[in-house]
């Protein structure tokens, strides 16, 4: 009986929403009419504007007017026969976003694949570099299942943790790469396997120039995440000149900038498995690099930037650790972070990111400090013509995926990007980086139909793009929510973005009936 009922209320819940949040489409012709277009190159927002889809593909965009003024219908696109016309008069749409850095959930964290998928989509998320996860077969597998549009998912593009292995993909059959030869195999056995790249966590020095070099001969992308074990032999400019495409978070930077020092300023009873150990001192990291705008600073930056190389900061997956309440506090948790989820963020000695030992305000000042260097460094980067994209890396550390990618856009704007130059770094810097410019990225004629639309501007005020969307008051001194995505388009089929989210926030329901589970915060006995 209790199923019954709990089933009776999902889908009522559905059908208080305009569509299925199963998507309607693909169409032969889909008109999206009236918008105003905030494109990714950078450009101004201009409209109205009608834009035109055949078969996902982007056929005509032509402006139909002025704003304020009545639109001459004899002068808009015609409907075929069959097509379909979605009225978005007086919004705003923009390409599809592109996450980065995005792990498709975890067995840790009781997070499934259909759970993160609709967050990622409700929040205009199209398309993710998933930079390793559960294995090269699963990933894959949902990959394929994505570009055929058999489940709801942004499109995948697949990078294998380096040297890892599963299901039936073992190249050097159980032995662990040791030269420089396992390591070439290996990295030719990924490309072959149909993985688009590879992240690297460090190696040895042999080891990692042979599997990049390797890599970069077969056109393949890559990113790193400079582990503290190996980055004081091999730091990220070793890396860029081997042929690496593209860091994550900031690891091997400020060891590329040391010149007073070759390894990082240890306490003596450091212990690398001892995760408050580890994220405390690297809150004191980029005090010990080279000072803004100095010799050594701009000499590595320029480095940098003639091997075309790109920055992926994922500013937001740290935050806690300069603001551990607001992190912990936000306001989506309890609608729409699982049980199994919020568990894995409470403090604990074993899983990674859960370093709540003992934080207090001397870490999170200094965190404070580390933020102002390394955004002062991003922030140059991208006024000199560096490209830096957004990443989320939700998953971890109290970030909930999707609201996590939001919030990585509001950081970008607190660099100094302008919110043009956030949007770009959310959508045509990523596809650059993915070397799929030609087809994502920006709306242009020729290109796949990957959108995003939303009520409000986004550009005014970044947070109308949360799923729970941006408080403001009336005329009428009424306290409102404004915004959250409105649709979101992934190969021209449309996606009811809230209809996602309710989806997202049943599942949760489910999860807290089945134990009576409430949210707490860590401590705190009910």
């Amino acid at each position: 009986m209790k199923k019954r009922i709990l089933l009776t209320i999902f889908v009522l819940a559905q059908m208080a929403y305009s569509q299925s949040p199963e998507g309607d489409g693909p169409h032969t012709q889909l008109i999206i009419r009236g918008v105003t277009l905030i494109n990714g190159n950078g450009a101004p927002p201009q409209g109205p504007i009608d834009i035109v889809v055949e078969n996902n593909m982007i056929t005509d965009i032509q402006v139909v007017g002025y704003p304020g003024v009545k639109i001459n219908a004899g002068k808009r696109p015609l409907l075929k026969p069959g097509g379909k016309e979605l009225d978005c008069s007086g919004m705003y749409l923009l390409p599809g976003f592109i996450d980065m850095h995005g792990h498709i959930g975890g067995v840790a964290q009781g997070a499934e694949p259909d759970y993160v998928f609709r967050l990622w989509m409700g929040h205009g998320i199209t398309t993710v570099r998933e930079p390793s996860g559960r294995g090269i077969d699963f990933a894959l597998d949902l990959k394929r299942k994505s570009a055929k549009n058999e489940i709801v998912a942004p499109r995948i593009f697949a990078y294998t943790g380096f040297g890892q292995t599963s299901g039936n993909f073992d190249p050097l059959k159980g032995v662990p790469i040791t030269t420089p030869e396992q390591a070439r195999e290996w990295v030719r056995a990924n490309a072959k396997e149909g993985a688009d790249g590879i992240k690297f966590f460090g190696a040895e020095p042999e080891i990692m120039e042979a599997a990049l070099n390797e890599n970069k001969k077969l056109g393949l992308g890559s990113a790193c995440h400079h582990a503290q074990l190996s980055v004081a032999r091999w730091n990220v400019l070793h890396s860029a000149r081997a042929g690496l495409t593209s860091m994550e978070h900031w690891y091997g930077l400020p060891e590329a900038l040391f010149n007073e020092r070759t390894v990082q300023d240890y306490p003596l009873d450091y212990n690398y498995q001892n995760e408050q150990h580890r994220f405390e001192n690297a809150g004191k990291l980029w005090a010990q690099a080279a000072k803004p705008y100095s010799e050594h600073w701009n000499t590595v930056m320029d480095e940098l930037l003639k091997l075309d190389f790109t920055i992926d900061p994922t500013f937001n997956i740290y935050e806690a650790s300069r603001d551990l309440q607001r992190a912990r506090r936000a306001e989506w948790h309890e609608v729409y972070t699982l049980p199994s989820l919020w568990e894995f963020y409470q403090p604990s000695k074993i899983s990674h990111g859960s370093y709540w030992h003992d934080w207090g305000t001397e870490q999170e000042v200094a965190w404070k400090e580390n933020y102002r260097l390394w955004m002062t460094f991003i922030n140059e980067y991208k006024n000199r013509g560096g490209r830096v994209t957004t990443g989320s890396d939700s998953g971890f550390i109290f970030q909930l995926y999707g609201f996590a990618y939001v919030r990585e856009l509001e950081l970008l704007r607190e660099v100094g990007f302008h919110p043009l130059e956030v949007i770009r770094a959310a959508t045509l810097n990523g596809a650059e980086a993915l070397g799929a410019d030609k087809t994502l990225g920006t709306v242009a004629i020729g290109k796949l139909a990957d959108f995003v639309v939303v009520e409000e501007n986004p550009l005014k005020n970044l947070k109308v793009l949360y799923g729970t969307g941006a408080i403001k008051l009336t005329k009428d001194n009424e306290v409102v929510r404004v915004g959250g995505v409105k649709y979101t388009i992934k190969d021209g089929i449309i996606y009811d973005a809230k209809a996602l989210l309710e989806e997202v926030r049943q599942m949760v329901i489910l999860e807290k009936q089945k134990t009576g589970y409430k949210i707490v915060q860590p401590g705190i006995k009910e």
